[in-house]
């Protein structure tokens, strides 16, 4: 249940979850677009950055620190991010050249076909789809993590968190830079370590299983190997509430519950492909933790609310103020549109799996939703995140106690162009 390890202030401390999805976190920028909107919007621009904790996992973990790293110029940060994910390349995340991928992706597409059968393979073992070693180079840039430390010391930012799944442990490991003396936590297969937030810890974090290679962290003087920290991952929203949040900002990678009524997709009468599958196993690596998450915290507050306040005085229980944004449309039917932006050695690898151009097979696009790091789609993604968080826009004043004027916002990306 929720606890704080710090005693209540008039000013509630607020944390930000940025889960994560690969590509999909582009939606994650438009979102953190329309908060900095508005808080110039409602006179809020000089107040101090207004997410003091930040956790972020996969994708979102590379978000969050760019973040964290400029809490003192919460705009400027976002403004920084915004532009990287506007004019993304796959090139920037992963070698999409013909060698390159016949290297790596072609490799591994042979031994899932062959087998262990020759001597050379067992020397050579590919160790993913993809080689992610320019996204290493961006983040060098993207996330200035040297100036944490002072960020923290002179109060603009209290806690960042990053998570990993140990390939070594199996245990889910939530890595946390911090000002305060907290304590680690210990909860059953996930632990957490205070340690110093280094760009391995980013590369572990958004290391999709298959895709990109595990990150090699010492972590109680032993190496260990670890991956996507949306593996395992059983609780996204725990870290921020051990770190102290009494208010939380989740946003999602995906649509909380699809709805009935809407035109779900064409269900495909033959067998799924590989690519389907993939979709299918990564949409529930990303996506559905964090619904059962966001419906167990809604459960504990509603239970918490029939406790009496003398009651609850008396102890360490207390509700926590949960806003949550996600997806309105659902991404997969995004990336249908521009699978056909993907680089064309990537696109043929993935058209082996069964991945198509077909803008109708929204199943088969779900794999190259993850791995459509292309302007035209990140854009839309983050126009997206935009649009449904103004969409809230009473909701999200609220939340952060903003008083709304009404004024009107500065016209962004497809907007500016109407």
């Amino acid at each position: 249940m929720p606890q704080s390890e710090t005693s209540p202030s008039s000013a509630p401390r607020t944390g930000l979850l940025l889960t994560g999805g690969g590509a999909r976190a582009a939606y994650q920028v438009g979102v953190l677009e329309a908060i900095a909107d508005l808080r110039l919007a409602c006179g809020a621009g000089k107040e101090p950055n207004p997410f003091p904790i930040i956790t972020g996992t996969s994708a979102g973990a590379i978000n969050a620190a760019a973040l964290a790293c400029g809490a003192d110029q919460f705009d400027r940060a976002v403004r920084r991010i915004a532009r990287v994910w506007g004019n993304f390349h796959a090139q920037q995340v992963y070698r999409a050249d013909s060698l390159s991928v016949a290297r790596s992706g072609a490799r591994w597409l042979t031994l899932l076909s062959l087998g262990w059968v020759l001597a050379k393979w067992r020397r050579m073992r590919p160790r993913s789809l993809l080689d992610n070693a320019p996204l290493a180079k961006l983040l060098i840039k993207m996330v200035p993590l040297v100036r944490l430390p002072r960020l923290i010391r002179q109060g603009h930012l209290q806690a960042l968190a990053v998570t990993a799944s140990s390939y070594s442990s199996g245990d889910h490991v939530t890595f946390f830079e911090a000002g305060e003396r907290l304590d680690p936590w210990v909860r059953s297969q996930r632990r957490a370590v205070r340690d110093r937030i280094t760009h391995e810890h980013l590369l572990a974090s958004a290391a999709i299983p298959f895709v990109f290679p595990a990150t090699a962290i010492d972590v109680d003087e032993r190496t260990e190997y670890f991956g996507d920290g949306s593996m395992r991952q059983s609780a996204p929203i725990a870290a921020a509430i051990h770190l102290g949040a009494e208010r939380i900002l989740v946003v999602g990678a995906g649509r909380m519950h699809e709805p009935k009524t809407e035109g779900a997709p064409v269900l495909a009468n033959g067998y799924p492909s590989l690519a389907q599958i993939a979709g299918h196993a990564l949409s529930n690596i990303f996506l559905d933790a964090l619904s059962v998450d966001v419906e167990r915290m809604q459960r504990i507050n509603q239970t918490i609310s029939l406790i009496p306040p003398e009651a609850r005085s008396n102890s360490a229980l207390r509700p926590i103020d949960l806003l949550v944004i996600a997806p309105s449309q659902r991404l997969d039917a995004v990336a249908a549109r521009h699978v056909g932006d993907l680089p064309a050695p990537v696109r043929t690898m993935l058209g082996a799996l069964g991945v198509t151009a077909n803008m109708q097979d929204v199943r088969g696009a779900a794999l190259a939703s993850y791995l459509l790091f292309e302007q035209a789609y990140t854009r839309d993604l983050m126009a997206l995140g935009r649009a449904d968080t103004l969409a809230q826009r009473a909701a999200v004043c609220r939340f952060f106690g903003w008083n709304d004027t009404g004024a009107p916002l500065p016209l962004r990306g497809e907007e500016a162009n109407a």
